[in-house]
């Protein structure tokens, strides 16, 4: 009998607003898959580009990123910034080669427990749909002669 593909999704959450949310939906116990490996920081809006593709190269076939709702960041314009930063992200994985549904984008606030374990549900059968992630190398040692 073949196994079941079960996705490896990194999540970057806020600490103020979604990990909050992360931890109310663990202590209510409600139920979603246990694929999601966490990343707490303290705004979304210190999550670079770089991080995301870091992810990736480093064998995740998803990526979250989940901060406060717009206008709700703790400092003022971090979820602006991270509005911006990731429509960018979003171009990036589509470039490499990615689909872009291996990344999403979510304002989860620190009561949205349920939704927490909702969007984990909905992007976890999205990913396992989508198969493993191709190898993500954004130079490949062959092409650079090393």
């Amino acid at each position: 009998m073949a196994q079941r593909f079960e996705p490896r999704i990194v999540a970057i959450l806020c600490n103020w607003c979604s990990y909050a949310g992360a931890d109310l939906a663990g202590v209510s116990r409600f139920q979603y898959p246990p694929n999601v490996r966490v990343v707490r920081v303290m705004c979304s809006g210190t999550v670079s580009p770089h991080h995301v593709l870091h992810a990736f190269q480093r064998g995740a076939d998803g990526v979250l990123v989940a901060g406060c709702h717009i206008g709700d960041c703790h400092y003022i314009k971090g979820n602006y910034m991270t509005l911006k930063r990731m429509k960018f992200v979003q171009e990036l994985i589509r470039f490499a080669g990615y689909s872009p549904e291996r990344f999403r984008l979510e304002w989860i606030s620190s009561a949205e427990g349920i939704k927490f374990a909702e969007v984990v549900r909905d992007f976890t059968e999205k990913v396992r749909a989508l198969g493993p992630a191709p190898s993500f190398e954004a130079s490949p040692r062959l092409a650079l002669g090393f």
